[in-house]
């Protein structure tokens, strides 16, 4: 049996450092309507490794100032560091566990005084492994952190965009959303959750100028995947580069509801439409199987 965490969540007191206000020169823009429609700041939730952090440096690259939340204040600093020398932008992180009960207020005084045009919530929590196996402790933090924080981000964001007409949400998703998958029951759950709150809100904003889309990706190259998956077996998934996620997901803004990262991905999707909702939830369940194990097959 493999039991293997993935989390990439995280609570703190804010930073904020701007290097051309100490004579330095300011940062071009070298992406102006994009910077004019989800400008000058943006969120990024889950943003310590992986698509977050990836998310964050495209962002930073098209002008953005950051805001970034992760528990490992660290990594967020070191990162941050980074990105300013990199870009010339400002960046907040702050450490926020995503699961916390006051998730809103930390959002609020994390964003307080900003104009915030853009929310990406990537954070994600699971564990692998039969349902029956896995502690309730750990299906309750997958719904807090991949259902309940997403929705709180939303909410707290949404009100703003919708009074500046013009923004966007970018919550990124799975390619076990689609149907339910063996070893990985709950975590599909909250991914498909994510699916239908971002065409949900892509339906409803859409007339007030903001752009909503669910980032659908399958395997990707992030240390919690090269730390949970079996090194000889990592092929097998075909994952991507993270950067890529992210350029694509944002590349998708304003094409909405759904955008599916990765030609081969797109491909799989495509063909498994054909099979009936029990083929296709038989079908991911065998290959995660083969990647992951089970005491079933």
């Amino acid at each position: 049996m493999i039991w293997q965490v993935f989390a990439i969540s995280g609570c703190g007191a804010p930073r904020i450092l701007s290097p051309w206000l100490s004579g330095g020169p300011a940062p071009m823009i070298l992406f102006p309507e994009f910077h004019q429609r989800y400008g000058p700041w943006a969120i990024v939730a889950g943003a310590s490794e992986g698509i977050g952090q990836a998310y964050a440096h495209v962002l930073a690259e098209r002008g953005l100032n950051l805001v970034t939340l992760a528990r490992r204040i660290e990594v967020l600093e070191q990162d941050a560091q980074l990105i300013r020398r990199r870009h010339r932008v400002e960046v907040r992180p702050v450490s926020v566990d995503l699961a916390a009960p006051d998730l809103a207020q930390q959002i609020d005084a994390a964003t307080a005084g900003l104009d915030i045009g853009l929310g990406i919530y990537n954070a994600c929590y699971s564990r692998i492994a039969d349902f029956t196996d896995v502690a309730l402790d750990d299906h309750q933090r997958m719904l807090d952190v991949n259902c309940r924080g997403p929705l709180i981000l939303a909410q707290r964001l949404g009100p703003r965009l919708v009074a500046r007409k013009r923004g966007g949400l970018l919550l990124m998703s799975s390619m076990s959303g689609f149907q339910g998958s063996a070893l990985i029951a709950t975590y599909a759950a909250t991914k498909a959750f994510n699916i239908t709150l971002a065409e949900s809100l892509w339906t409803e904003l859409k007339p007030h100028g903001v752009d909503v889309i669910a980032c659908v990706a399958g395997a990707t190259l992030t240390p919690g995947f090269e730390s949970y998956t079996p090194e000889a077996k990592r092929g097998k998934a075909f994952p991507m580069r993270a950067d890529a996620v992210a350029r694509e997901g944002l590349a998708a803004l304003g094409k909405g509801p759904i955008h599916i990262a990765g030609r081969l991905n797109r491909l799989v999707n495509g063909v498994t439409r054909f099979m009936s909702h029990r083929q296709r939830t038989n079908f991911f369940s065998n290959a995660t199987r083969s990647i992951y194990g089970s005491s079933e097959s």
